[in-house]
C-alpha cells in the first residue's frame, strides 16, 4: 500500500513530515529505519551520533530525506531537525521548528542555539521563505520520544513540546509520537518484539507520554529503530511501517483539508 501511495493534489508531489524530538531519542535513526524497511537492508542516509549520553544534537542543519524502495522514489519526505534540549535557549528553537513546519525554512539552514532564524536580519533572506506554497509545508509533525526516559523527561523540554503543539494545532497541523527503544523499556518486548502491544509497561509509557505531550494514545506508535543490527527483520519492520502508514494517512488528510 505504501509503495503505491499517491498524493491527491497536483501541486504537491510528496508528503513532507517534520521529525522533532529530544536529543538521543533516535530521530535520524527512525528516518533510516523507515528507509531500511523498504530497502530490505541497513542504510545510513541520515547520519547518526553513536556516542552514548550525548548532550548536544548531532543534527545541525534542516535536511530532507526522500524515502526510496529500490530505484522507486516514494512520495514521503522526512525533514530532520536539530534535537530539542531542555534549556530555554538550548537546542532547536521552538520558533525554528514552528517555522519549518509551515514551510518557511529552506533545507541546509544551520540551526543556532542563541537565536531563531526569524530574528536574524540579513541571514534570514538566504534561508527564509516568506510565502511558502503547499509543497513547502509539512503536513504532520512527528515527535520522537525515548520510552526509557519518558518518565524522567525534563519539564522544560515538555514545555517546549507543548508550545509547539499549541502553535501548530491552531493551524490544524496533526502531531504523532513515535515511541522508540521499546525493547530497552520492557524485558517482555526485548525477548519478543511481537508482544509490544501486549506489554502493560509499554501501554503505561504510551499513556504517560500522551498525558505529558497532549497527543492522543491513538497517535502514539511504539517502534524499535535499527541501531546495531547488520540485517533487517520483519518484526521491527512491521512496527516501523505501521507507524509510517498512520503518519502518511494523517498527513494526507491534512493536505486534502488544506487544498
Amino acid at each position: 500500500m505504501l509503495e503505491n501511495f499517491t498524493v491527491d493534489n497536483p501541486d504537491v508531489k510528496d508528503i513532507k513530515v517534520l521529525v522533532a524530538g529530544q536529543i538521543g531519542a533516535g530521530k535520524s535513526s527512525f528516518i533510516n529505519s523507515v528507509n531500511n524497511a523498504f530497502e530490505g537492508r541497513i542504510t545510513s542516509r541520515a547520519l547518526v551520533n553513536s556516542s552514548a549520553g550525548a548532550s548536544n544534537s548531532f543534527t545541525q542543519e534542516l535536511q530532507g530525506y526522500a524515502i526510496r524502495s529500490g530505484r522507486k522514489k516514494l512520495p514521503f519526505v522526512f525533514k530532520d531537525i536539530m534535537g530539542l534540549e531542555p534549556g530555554v535557549l538550548a537546542g532547536s528553537q521552538t520558533e525554528d521548528i514552528i517555522s519549518a513546519v509551515f514551510g518557511h525554512i529552506k533545507d541546509g539552514y544551520k540551526f543556532k542555539e542563541d537565536q531563531a532564524l526569524v530574528h536574524r536580519g540579513n541571514e534570514q533572506g538566504q534561508h527564509y521563505i516568506s510565502h511558502p506554497g503547499l509543497s513547502d509545508q509539512a503536513f504532520c509533525l512527528v515527535y520522537i520520544i525515548d520510552a526509557v526516559t519518558v518518565n524522567f523527561t525534563d519539564e522544560k523540554l515538555i514545555d517546549k513540546l507543548r508550545i509547539i503543539r499549541q502553535r501548530i494545532s491552531a493551524k490544524g497541523i496533526p502531531q504523532v509520537v513515535v515511541l522508540t527503544k521499546v525493547d530497552e523499556a520492557c524485558p517482555l518486548v526485548k525477548s519478543n518484539l511481537r508482544k509490544v502491544y501486549r506489554s502493560k509497561k509499554i501501554k503505561e509509557k504510551m499513556e504517560l507520554c500522551s498525558a505529558k505531550v497532549g497527543v492522543p494514545v491513538s497517535n502514539i506508535f511504539p517502534v524499535k529503530n535499527y541501531h546495531d543490527e547488520i540485517e533487517t527483520n520483519d518484526d521491527a519492520d512491521v512496527l516501523i511501517l505501521k507507524a509510517l502508514e498512520q503518519i502518511a494517512q494523517i498527513a494526507h488528510d491534512r493536505l486534502l483539508d488544506d487544498a
